[in-house]
């Protein structure tokens, strides 16, 4: 995790806000960034997309690549940036994948509510 450009304080923040994103449909899409430098000043972000399907919670390794996206990356708000889920690569491999829950995204948000602020 690279602290350059965000503090611990900034992923924890984001990481908050990301985890509430999948409360809002039991379709949703979000992100939780694992590392991220000035995005004016590099070419990508790691992260971890996580795709709810009612209360199951996928979720992949993946990267941003900044210069194949259209608009200025919002590192707010990252979910807007991640690709709909796929199981199988271009190269027809499988993605790598793990899955948690709602209830387990819930009970984490309890205890990290301090986090936020």
């Amino acid at each position: 995790m690279d602290l350059t450009y965000w503090g611990v304080e900034r992923y924890q923040a984001s990481w908050v806000r990301a985890l509430k994103v999948l409360e809002g449909a039991d379709d949703a899409v979000s992100c939780l960034i694992s590392s991220i430098t000035d995005p004016a000043n590099s070419n990508f972000v790691f992260c971890w997309p996580l795709y709810r399907s009612g209360s199951v919670v996928h979720i992949q390794n993946s990267i941003i690549f900044l210069e194949g996206i259209a608009e200025d990356f919002t590192p707010d708000e990252p979910w807007n940036f991640v690709e709909p889920r796929s199981m199988i690569n271009e190269d027809g491999n499988e993605i790598s994948e793990w899955q948690t829950n709602m209830d387990e995204v819930r009970e984490f948000l309890r205890s990290v509510q301090s986090w936020a602020g």
